[in-house]
């Protein structure tokens, strides 16, 4: 069976990647139960008001709060690295690489680049340094937390390849 040569080899890296940087169940435990002891605090023992409405206003407000730190979602799609509201055309990336926990504190450590762009959720351990490659920008680098670093990197890599 032949290929025609326009095609792309089977072992391809993919070109797209998306990913939500949730957080997990755990903390949305400790958040509800921290909502639960200051409705607790609040309450204490009052009448009216004051014995409901803390225990219906504070685990709402822990659950808008838990919701809005987990909202960021990370994509390369359409030849742009998104990060949150940020993008970065893939042209300008010169480099991708993938961090484990000790990586990322090394790179965002005592000497860390004060221009670089970050985005760390401290609950998600791994993380890919993007190295940039445009004059125009004093950004060095971004730094962005992932589940899965070598992925996010093999495909930013893939896609600036494949412009």
């Amino acid at each position: 069976m032949s290929r025609s040569p326009s095609s792309p080899p089977a072992t391809a890296a993919p070109t797209t990647y998306a990913e939500r940087l949730g957080l997990p169940w755990w903390l949305w435990l400790a958040g509800l139960l921290v909502g639960g002891f200051l409705a607790v605090e609040l309450w204490m023992g009052a009448d009216g008001a004051r014995a409901w409405l803390p225990f219906v206003v504070l685990p709402l407000a822990s659950l808008a709060t838990l919701w809005w730190l987990g909202r960021i979602r990370v994509e390369v799609t359409d030849g742009e690295l998104r990060v949150d509201d940020a993008r970065l055309p893939v042209r300008f990336v010169a480099d991708a690489v993938p961090l484990d926990a000790e990586g990322r504190r090394e790179v965002l450590g005592v000497g860390a680049d004060p221009l670089a762009f970050v985005v760390q959720r401290p609950w998600i351990s791994g993380a890919v340094q993007v190295v940039l490659d445009d004059p125009a920008d004093p950004t060095p680098f971004w730094v962005v937390s992932t589940r899965d670093p070598v992925r996010l990197a093999a495909t930013l890599v893939a896609a600036r390849d494949a412009r």
